[in-house]
């Protein structure tokens, strides 16, 4: 299925709408490697289109000492996809997660 054909607007628009999306996503990643905000509430608030669109796997590998190895057996074990979002969590998962990384 081809493209749709944008005009160099519109191409900027979108430009300038991922960029802030990405900024956006990097400072809450940033909030969870701090210890501002809490996985349990990261995923409390995965309604939220920016917070619903990033990675589950991208949140568990900002959580100090969480390294790839770990993150992927947490997925594991909680029954999470490799590439899930967090707004495609179902209560079950979150409930999880959140006890997984309590222990």
């Amino acid at each position: 299925m081809a493209l749709p054909a944008m005009t160099a607007e519109q191409r900027a628009k979108a430009l300038e709408k991922a960029a802030q999306a990405r900024t956006a996503r990097r400072a809450l990643l940033t909030e969870v490697a701090s210890g501002a905000v809490s996985v349990a509430e990261v995923l409390e608030r995965g309604r939220q289109d920016l917070v619903g669109r990033t990675r589950v796997v991208q949140v568990l590998r900002a959580v100090p000492g969480c390294g790839p190895a770990r993150v992927a057996a947490l997925m594991a074990i909680c029954g999470v996809e490799e590439k899930q979002r967090v707004a495609a969590l179902n209560e079950q998962q979150r409930e999880r997660l959140v006890r997984a990384l309590i222990s």
